[in-house]
């Protein structure tokens, strides 16, 4: 796949360094670590050891300085070397970006410089049983008890709760003015009384569980509320975005991998005279998906570029573009690849048909394809809500 011109030389050898990683550790490390139930900790030491871990964390606080921009380009090129780590996403992209934004002088000190660095990781708490995609509906309440905060509720498919330092919770607090709930972000540590987790089975191979998550009373210090008591959309946004980006570079690591695969297959497989990569009837989808995937990667860096230069409005809708445009080209790369390979494409040996349903996940996750067409019919068209 064609760097984009968009790209600087120092992007482009960031994308050639992380790439190299990734081919050291490739396919076939994932795939046992997964059938070990087992976690990528090797890879993860080796690329918080070359800085990528922190790339878009501050330098002040052992990270690169760079931006999602940078950090989207380093798991888009471990996905593509079939080796993703999904814990980019949540613990430097949300967490990271989140405290690094609003955090007091005493989270940043305490934090960043771990994540940075691979040594420390957090999850990230939103989705709710009853919830759903409505952020508005979370009933994980925080209520102030003397000089604390006292939280309660339950959390359903957070990743990576089980190597993860401290969690961080997204709950309502009451306004004093209106009655009215609102979102607040709280960092709840992995030992904390009260705060427990239950794995939930899933059909999904992968090194990163999920997990349900009860707080029963769990107390937490003042200084465990992120930012501003009064600013929790705005502070709660700042990790929502980055997170769509990041599935979204996830989903084009995961497409470009499936479509490098069937290449290889096409272009040496021959059933007849020539190499079924010749026929058009596998010729021209195998092209369409490597369009799809460059049309969503050229999206993505938008989004990437917008957020980082500091237009959060902007970047929300771009950064939901990407996430639909990036996980609509993976799942088609995902079944061409498969479909390419014929009976091939569904063995062990080849290793994709269990992307079937991990591809599925960027069209379901963090927030379904439906939701993104009902911001992007709104807020970028101006129609009326349904609900």
């Amino acid at each position: 796949m064609s760097n984009p011109v968009i790209e600087t030389e120092e992007h482009r050898a960031l994308r050639d360094a992380v790439a190299a990683l990734g081919k050291r550790y490739g396919r076939e490390y994932f795939a046992r670590v997964v059938a070990e139930g087992a976690h990528t900790d090797e890879l993860w030491a080796e690329a918080a050891e070359l800085g990528y871990l922190g790339v878009n964390l501050p330098e002040e606080y052992g990270g690169g300085g760079g931006g999602i921009v940078e950090l989207s380009m380093v798991l888009e090129e471990l996905g593509a070397a079939g080796c993703p780590l999904l814990m980019l996403v949540v613990s430097p992209a949300i967490c990271g970006t989140v405290i690094a934004r609003f955090g007091t002088e005493e989270q940043k000190r305490a934090w960043l410089p771990g994540l940075a660095d691979g040594s420390r990781k957090m999850a990230f708490g939103i989705t709710e049983p009853d919830a759903g995609s409505n952020s508005h509906r979370i009933t994980t309440t925080a209520r102030k008890d003397g000089g604390d905060w006292v939280l309660n509720g339950r959390k359903v498919f957070i990743s990576g709760v089980d190597i993860a330092d401290a969690t961080l919770i997204v709950g309502r607090t009451e306004d004093a003015r209106t009655g009215r709930l609102k979102p607040c972000l709280f960092i709840v540590p992995r030992d904390t009384p009260g705060f427990g987790r239950s794995p939930i089975a899933m059909e999904l191979a992968a090194p990163e569980k999920q997990f349900e998550l009860t707080l029963d009373e769990v107390r937490l210090p003042a200084e465990a509320l992120v930012g501003d008591e009064d600013a929790g959309l705005l502070q709660l946004f700042a990790g929502l975005n980055p997170e769509r980006i990041m599935t979204a570079a996830f989903a084009l690591g995961m497409g470009r991998y499936a479509l490098g695969r069937a290449l290889d297959y096409a272009r040496t497989r021959q059933v007849w005279k020539e190499p079924i990569g010749a026929h058009q009837a596998l010729a021209h989808p195998l092209a369409q998906a490597h369009i799809e995937l460059e049309l969503a990667r050229l999206m993505m860096q938008k989004a990437a570029h917008l957020y980082d230069a500091g237009d959060d409005m902007g970047a929300g809708e771009a950064a939901n573009m990407a996430k639909y445009a990036a996980a609509e080209a993976a799942v088609h790369a995902v079944d061409q690849a498969v479909h390419t390979l014929g009976g091939n494409g569904l063995t062990q040996e080849y290793g994709l048909a269990s992307m079937i349903t991990a591809a599925r996940v960027a069209r379901i996750a963090p927030v379904s394809r439906e939701m993104i067409l009902n911001f992007v019919s709104h807020q970028s068209l101006g129609l009326p809500k349904s609900y």
